[in-house]
């Protein structure tokens, strides 16, 4: 990841914070956390947009279209974490990552 990002994703939340208007803490984890199915919904209909799914509406967006909604997804849910886990949300990814890799890769290698 690069250096940057995390303390991007901080100033985000920082930024969200000081305009949460009346949202307690534990309000502000709740809305940011459901902003990700929002997020994803939005990565759905770029795909079926993509492939031309809906025969009303045609080819209505692009692939880039899907990767610039997958990226809000991603931002989206690094905001959230850092909510939840303001110290360490950072680590607590890192840890989660190496764990699906370390799963995932000997499995891979030994077929």
């Amino acid at each position: 990841m690069d250096p940057k990002t995390w303390p991007q994703i901080t100033r985000l939340v920082g930024w969200l914070d000081e305009n949460a208007g009346d949202l307690t803490e534990r309000e502000r984890i709740l809305l940011r956390t459901l902003k990700i199915t929002e997020e994803a919904g939005e990565v759905a209909e770029a795909v079926h947009g993509a492939m031309g799914g809906n025969p009303r509406k045609g080819a209505s967006h692009t692939w880039s279209d899907v990767e610039k909604e997958l990226c809000d997804v991603i931002v989206t849910a690094f905001v959230a974490l850092a909510s939840v886990n303001p110290e360490g949300g950072e680590k607590a990814f890192d840890a989660r990552l190496q764990h699906l890799v370390d799963r995932v890769l000997p499995s891979v290698s030994e077929g």
